[in-house]
């Protein structure tokens, strides 16, 4: 070889060279998947006849060569659209880009009574046990029929199919694998409803969670059927930019109901979605006929349940869930994923902060990468096992995943806190006779639940500083001493009061706080905007943050049963016994616990008169002012109960 051929070899060489290292360089192709995927409408028919609005994204090699591919399917009251097989939204039914590339057959559809499927919507809808005639339907008999159709008419399938969905296609997920199709192989219900009126979205310890309920019902509605979507939907008008004295200004449950109309009238005069969340205040045949969990029987589907510490609607109802499909389903793989999310924020954020409180990291994308995705590539495709454990949670506080062989973990132990004199908090119980502190409640000025003006639920208020809610007089407040060691507190939260009234009803909020120490820093970064929020939310200094952990109310109505309201008997001492959702939160050494204790948290909860009567109906004469008496001593030892846990010895070793 002469010298001149080996120069011109060289340079040829380093060229390919440089363009490759230009083309790794390069921002890689955006993935299209109107490339990959056809779409297909169907309107397939259960049982009693009525037509079932189908979507499905096809890839387009299925079939070839005998190349297959599983089905993942969700069910939805929210429209499958947009409609027609020209307009393409494969994206909305993939729970992540890397699914698309993955390959699945994407299935979408219209629950029956909404947007373009036939019949009746009905609110969770009840679970038939026993089916006698094909009149007889219900979720998992829809879902049975339509898979059934699926396997027959759809070429390319593999004879799998995952459910999956978030929030009430949550529901609808895990209420179609009792007794389900035996295709079915794989269901990830995600901040799915398990009992709407026992601390879902409707009733929180039988307190209407009224900014939430009302926010939603502005827009969901009844529907003549089929119908599209709307081209443009429209936002409800308030008229007004403070749901505090928005609803304080329309009275009672029954005028916050006509309001529904609009300050216009240009929606119909009343819901009856809403009016019927309303008139079922108690716990009645209506929702015990929509009690999801001691259905959960015979399923034969590995099941991933997904929710959020943080998730504001759904909180209560994955925990429910996984507990029931474990206690009455032993052998199948039933998995728990809690972590530190808004509702549905593992899909529609990035997991990293929430109001002024930082997670240290992306946890959403971690998830969707390391669980979600290997789980049903194992159960529909048959890849390798991927080692999902019993309850993956993160742990708030340390921000740090946790792997547990249960939930709550095995080794936890119950540790009492009791309220002591001078507003301390403590572990032994105070034996002062009659020891007892009093706040006077007035129910047309209730203690707000955020400091901020703002209309609807701001998810932040989960997190939210509380010491503006501590400086009112009709607040209690008891803290610790400054921890010496971490507090890791694993599970539901026990709540004993023992409580007198004037009044012949009344409500008990009790708040879990974290107190930061006074030297705390940095400082917090600036929380996001939420559309919901009037102002921008205030950005705390950390020292001295009191951060919310839990918090629900008890309706005193209903101390001996959700199904047995009560008159309370001015001055009589009543013991209150209930729970505040699961958590997984540590205390950091330094830091302080704190316990609140009101009678109101408005407009997050409807208001209480105080006075045993209809609460929707009440006049505004029942409104009254009442003395609450909360005792601290001997056999009537107010207290909370925690679930303390050393993650060191409960843990699971790291999956392999």
């Amino acid at each position: 070889m002469t010298r001149l051929h080996a120069l011109l070899l060289l340079l040829t060489s380093l060229a390919g060279g440089f363009a490759r290292a230009a083309d790794d360089d390069a921002p890689a192709a955006k993935y299209e998947p109107r490339e990959h995927y056809t779409k297909y409408e169907y309107r397939v028919a259960a049982r009693d006849g009525k037509k079932l609005f189908t979507v499905v994204y096809m890839p387009k090699d299925a079939g070839q060569g005998g190349k297959t591919y599983p089905m993942l399917m969700t069910r939805t009251p929210y429209s499958c659209g947009p409609y027609g097989v020209d307009n393409f939204a494969v994206r909305r039914l993939a729970p992540s880009e890397a699914f698309l590339k993955a390959g699945y057959i994407f299935v979408c559809q219209d629950v029956r009574g909404r947007f373009m499927s036939e019949g009746t919507w009905r609110t969770m809808t009840p679970h038939l046990d026993v089916k006698r005639t094909p009149q007889d339907v219900d979720e998992s008999s829809d879902t049975h029929d339509t898979v059934q159709w699926l396997l027959d008419h759809v070429a390319g399938n593999n004879g799998k199919v995952g459910l999956w969905g978030i929030s009430y296609p949550g529901f609808y997920a895990i209420a179609s694998v009792i007794d389900s199709h035996p295709a079915i192989k794989a269901a990830s219900p995600q901040a799915p409803i398990a009992d709407y009126y026992q601390r879902d979205d409707g009733y929180h310890g039988g307190a209407l969670m009224l900014a939430h309920n009302y926010g939603f019902y502005t827009g969901y509605r009844p529907q003549q059927t089929p119908t599209v979507e709307p081209r443009k939907w429209h936002s409800f008008d308030y008229r007004d930019r403070d749901a505090y004295n928005y609803f304080l200004k329309l009275g009672n449950l029954d005028a916050i109901a006509a309001s529904l109309a609009g300050p216009d009238g240009s929606q119909p005069a009343h819901n009856p979605y809403f009016d019927e969340l309303v008139q079922h205040d108690s716990f009645d045949d209506y929702w015990r006929s929509r009690r999801l969990p001691e259905h959960l029987k015979n399923i034969r589907a590995a099941v991933l349940t997904v929710g959020g510490w943080y998730d504001a609607e759904d909180l209560a109802g994955p925990l429910s869930i996984y507990r029931a499909v474990e206690q009455q389903n032993p052998g199948v793989p039933n998995r728990l994923v809690m972590g530190p999310w808004v509702h549905g924020g593992w899909m529609r954020g990035i997991g990293q902060q929430l109001g002024a409180i930082g997670f240290d990291g992306k946890h959403s994308e971690w998830f969707q990468k390391q669980l979600l995705l290997p789980f049903f590539e194992q159960h529909l495709r048959g890849a390798a096992d991927a080692k999902i454990a019993e309850a993956t949670v993160f742990e708030t506080g340390t921000n740090v995943w946790r792997r547990y062989d249960a939930w709550p973990p095995r080794q936890a132990k119950v540790q009492s806190f009791y309220l002591q004199a001078g507003g301390k908090l403590g572990s032994s119980a105070p034996t002062a006779a009659d020891a007892a502190d009093r706040y006077v409640s007035d129910t047309n000025r209730p203690v707000p639940f955020i400091a901020y003006t703002a209309l609807g639920m701001p998810k932040d208020y989960m997190v939210g500083d509380q010491r503006f809610a501590a400086t009112r007089p009709d607040v209690l407040v008891y803290e610790t001493e400054p921890l010496e060691d971490d507090l890791t507190v694993a599970g539901p939260v026990g709540v004993e009061l023992f409580v007198a009234s004037t009044g012949t009803d009344a409500d008990f909020v009790v708040k879990l706080i974290d107190v930061w120490p006074q030297d705390a820093g940095p400082e917090p970064a600036q929380p996001p905007r939420d559309k919901a929020v009037d102002v921008e939310p205030p950005t705390p200094a950390f020292g001295g943050y009191q951060q919310l952990v839990r918090g629900d109310p008890l309706r005193a109505r209903f101390r001996h049963g959700f199904d047995k309201p009560e008159a309370l008997v001015p001055g009589q001492v009543e013991k209150l016994q209930f729970e505040l959702p699961d958590l997984n939160h540590s205390f950091r050494r330094g830091h302080r616990l704190m316990i609140q204790v009101q009678s109101s948290w408005f407009p997050l909860i409807d208001r209480n008169p105080q006075r045993f009567v209809r609460i929707r109906s009440a006049k505004p004469e029942d409104f009254q002012v009442a003395t609450q008496t909360v005792y601290r001593s001997g056999a009537q030892a107010s207290r909370v109960q925690l679930m303390v846990v050393d993650p060191a010895r409960a843990e699971l070793p790291p999956a392999k």
